[in-house]
């Protein structure tokens, strides 16, 4: 074999050795930088600590994302950017490249599936009910009349005014930009009753000044796995994120990250949602899955 030929030989050994990526992996190798999207407000799942830095249980889990692109694409340097989205822009966020990725309170159901893809869910949540317990209400069926603030854009929104219609409920829905306004209009009695996930309720009430003057009451009318999502049709991209995932959950790492931010003192001031892990949760540590909400 000629010099030449050697040559040529061994350039195309070592760029077979280099990691198959395409798509977002791509995108980030040549920039060595990730952008990613997070909520600004969404108590424990990503929020901003004193230094307004985003910091949270969905947070932890983009991180591990992030080490394993940093591994798996070799790269010793990798600029993390770090968007604000809503539940309104999300989608669209990601859809248009401004975001690469999100980890942060994002139901994995078929219709978002026609959009976006999802990776192996890390969380589980019920929807519910946050009320004063001065009302009274301790049921769906009670909120007959009522106004009932939900986040605009959720899958909570979509239900209760399904759930207005169906069983003619004459309840004046208010569609809040965000959990902080939401909470805001419940606390100053502008609306009766609040609707969302299970964990972000017991944020909302953990970070009251009087936590003990609300409840969560309702019987769910959803049970639903939060993802992260990624653009469609983005196989390499999803296989490291999945991956990342479920190693956490098999190990053991999530169990520790979950117990981190649900059941101990979480900053900036150091309040306790002491929000015990659910069966449902425990299930999905140990089988990690990317299946929807149903």
């Amino acid at each position: 074999m000629t010099a030449g030929l050697s040559a040529l030989a061994w350039m195309a050994g070592a760029f077979a050795a280099e990691p198959a990526v395409s798509g977002t992996l791509d995108k980030i190798r040549s920039e060595h930088a990730v952008t990613i999207g997070y909520r600004d407000a969404s108590i424990p799942l990503s929020y901003y600590d004193a230094q307004q830095k985003p910091i949270g249980y969905s947070i932890d889990f983009a991180n591990l994302i992030v080490e394993r692109i940093k591994s798996q694409l070799k790269l010793s340097e990798l600029t993390v950017r770090m968007i604000p989205i809503t539940s309104q822009n999300r989608i669209s966020l990601l859809q248009n490249g401004t975001i690469d990725f999100e980890c942060t309170s994002t139901t994995n159901n078929a219709e978002r599936a026609q959009q976006v893809a999802f990776s192996n869910s890390f969380f589980a949540i019920s929807t519910r009910l946050l009320v004063k317990k001065s009302t009274g209400i301790k049921d769906f069926a009670d909120l007959h009349d009522n106004t009932v603030v939900v986040g605009a854009g959720t899958t909570s929104e979509k239900m209760l005014r399904r759930l207005n219609a169906e069983k003619s409920m004459n309840m004046k829905i208010i569609s809040a930009k965000d959990h902080s306004e939401s909470f805001l209009l419940l606390s100053t009695g502008r609306a009766k009753a609040m609707m969302m996930d299970d964990a972000l309720l017991a944020g909302e009430r953990a970070k009251s000044p009087h936590p003990d003057d609300y409840e969560i009451v309702g019987t769910p009318q959803s049970h639903e796995v939060y993802g992260c999502m990624l653009r469609k049709n983005d196989a390499p991209m999803k296989a490291l994120m999945d991956a990342a995932i479920a190693d956490a959950e098999r190990s053991g790492q999530a169990s520790r990250i979950y117990a981190r931010w649900f059941t101990q003192p979480i900053p900036p001031r150091q309040i306790n949602l002491d929000f015990q892990m659910s069966p449902r949760i425990q299930a999905l540590f140990a089988q990690p899955s990317d299946k929807p909400s149903s």
